[in-house]
């Protein structure tokens, strides 16, 4: 098990939100947490300590009247950390080249595959082609309902009709290099993990897989690694002391 960073931009600033609670339709959001550094001073701490393979997410759409600062955030993070970090929020085959050219190691991709629904399987060949499939991570972040956990597309904001499965994941794997999941219900709660979709990851053997999503406790992360049989990797975003928790950023380094 990965400790993987993040970074949230939203409104041209870095934060930390309550998932559910963020809307396209006024640029809002529950906010734990809003910080008075910049996205690159993030990126810069994270390259100090080699600390590889974590997200950078946009959570304003194309269109908004922040996107324009969100995204500069991203790019400034990405040249302060060329190849360390990922970066999701919005991509599609023509927007990615500018992400990747700007230092992403690969671009993250949700609502441009699950159109509509359900999986576009010509969108999914048309991204994995563009970027290249060891340059895609596919997030399946989800959320519980109809007895399983269904993928949320357009920040959160819209369930789909597929379910995250073991299967789903089989079929997937030959168009990227990982895949993210975000527990959409505990996200940026401090409530506990959503243990349930661990224990499905668990049973993945294939590509890496990062969980983010409720841990607010040293106990959560023992059961995390538990759970998830030690190979699931994890992303730590309210809890953490860089963004006004209690987690000890230094600590968990040393630890994990």
């Amino acid at each position: 098990m990965e400790c993987r960073p993040c970074i949230d931009i939203h409104n041209g600033k870095v934060k930390q939100i309550v998932g559910s609670s963020l809307t396209d339709d006024d640029n809002k959001a529950t906010e734990n947490f809003v910080a008075q550094s910049d996205a690159s001073f993030f990126a810069n701490l994270y390259k100090e300590n080699n600390l590889k393979g974590g997200h950078i997410i946009l959570l304003n759409p194309v269109g908004s009247e922040y996107y324009e600062s969100t995204k500069a955030q991203a790019i400034g993070a990405l040249k302060a950390y060329p190849g360390g970090m990922q970066l999701g929020g919005g991509i599609t085959p023509d927007t990615a080249g500018e992400f990747l050219d700007a230092g992403a190691s690969h671009v993250i991709v949700t609502s441009y595959v699950f159109k509509d629904g359900r999986i576009n399987s010509e969108n999914l060949k048309r991204i994995s082609d563009a970027v290249g499939k060891d340059r895609l991570v596919l997030d399946l972040s989800c959320r519980k309902c109809d007895g399983g956990y269904k993928i949320v597309t357009d920040r959160w904001q819209k369930i789909s009709d597929t379910f995250v499965t073991v299967k789903l994941m089989d079929e997937l794997s030959d168009y990227c290099d990982e895949f993210l999941i975000h527990a959409v219900d505990v996200e940026g709660k401090n409530s506990g993990i959503e243990t349930d979709i661990v224990k499905m990851l668990a049973d993945y053997d294939g590509k890496p897989v990062t969980y983010a999503g409720g841990v607010h406790s040293y106990e959560d992360i023992e059961i995390l690694k538990k759970v998830g049989k030690d190979k699931i990797n994890m992303t730590i975003g309210s809890a953490l002391d860089l963004f006004g928790g209690e987690l000890s950023f230094t600590q968990i380094l040393r630890k994990y």
